[in-house]
């Protein structure tokens, strides 16, 4: 079997972010948006929350070891149990409530890409398939709606963007965009192309979402703070002129480890973007290989 860095990286951060929730103190810190929407915090991905008389509706639910902690910030804005959950993909610290989740009483709705990648066992990872319980019961190909809580909520799939079952959440009358690991603000985003992600659905992805934002629009990004259009096309506008640095770099010839060794090539955007998990010489390599795979 052959590991891939990108692979290593993977292993490395889900173990960290496992690791992080089991052995500290994480605290679970709620955020007011709208009237309606708040944002949760603790450790994985950003949890959204949207409250009103038809029920409470999650997005995403970080690790099961912090279940407890995340309903009971629930309890602190509201009385009501959660009805719905809606995962934005596959990744575990986006999943990994699941099951507690569904013992709550929360329906589990996901593309259906998602509940696919979870129930089986993932070879490369060494990971075994999800439980039974904690997959999705309801899922779609492309677009769903809710109409609940006084607004409409658009669900919509993109495609091999982060993974192969990305999807966006746009709360249209409350002008607020959860966008999961379609954005990870204010740095190099990670594209895991062993699920099914690539730069082009990337960047075709965050057009999406540019498309339906205005510059009122609240976007809740994957992981970090909460942004905008501005910055979300300013993102975007980053990807792009990376992509097409790499593109040429692959057009002479240029070899993976040549690109990836090549810091000039992202020279413009290292500081600001890098920093993270996903450092600079790695997202290279990955645009590189997402690229090449065409």
């Amino acid at each position: 079997m052959k590991i891939t860095k990108q692979l290593i990286i993977l292993l490395l951060v889900s173990f960290s972010f496992y690791s992080y929730s089991q052995k500290k103190e994480v605290s679970i810190a709620s955020v007011k948006l709208t009237e309606q929407i708040y944002l949760l915090t603790g450790q994985g991905g950003n949890i959204g929350l949207f409250i009103g008389d038809d029920g409470v509706f999650m997005i995403d639910d970080q690790f099961a070891a912090l279940t407890p902690k995340i309903l009971s910030e629930i309890k602190k804005i509201t009385s009501k149990p959660v009805s719905y959950l809606v995962n934005t993909h596959w990744h575990g610290d986006h999943t990994g409530g699941n099951k507690n989740m569904k013992e709550a009483g929360a329906t589990i709705i996901a593309h259906e890409n998602v509940r696919k990648r979870m129930s089986s066992d993932d070879k490369t990872k060494n990971k075994p398939a999800a439980p039974k319980a904690a997959l999705p019961q309801i899922t779609f190909t492309e677009d769903m709606m809710f109409h609940i809580n006084n607004d409409d909520i658009l669900v919509s799939h993109v495609h091999n963007a982060h993974t192969d079952g990305d999807s966006f959440v746009y709360f249209i009358k409350n002008n607020v965009i959860h966008m999961g690991d379609l954005y990870f603000q204010g740095k190099f985003p990670f594209i895991d192309l062993n699920s099914g992600g690539s730069i082009d659905g990337y960047i075709e992805a965050l057009s999406k979402v540019l498309l339906i934002a205005n510059d009122e629009t609240i976007i809740i990004p994957g992981h970090r703070n909460i942004s905008n259009k501005a910055e979300l096309k300013t993102f975007k506008n980053m990807l792009t002129s990376i992509r097409s640095v790499i593109q040429q770099e692959i057009d002479t010839g240029k070899t993976l480890e040549e690109v990836t060794n090549n810091s000039i090539l992202t020279k413009e955007y290292n500081a600001n973007y890098g920093g993270w998990f996903i450092s600079e010489e790695v997202f290279r390599e990955t645009v590189y290989k997402s690229l090449n795979a065409k």
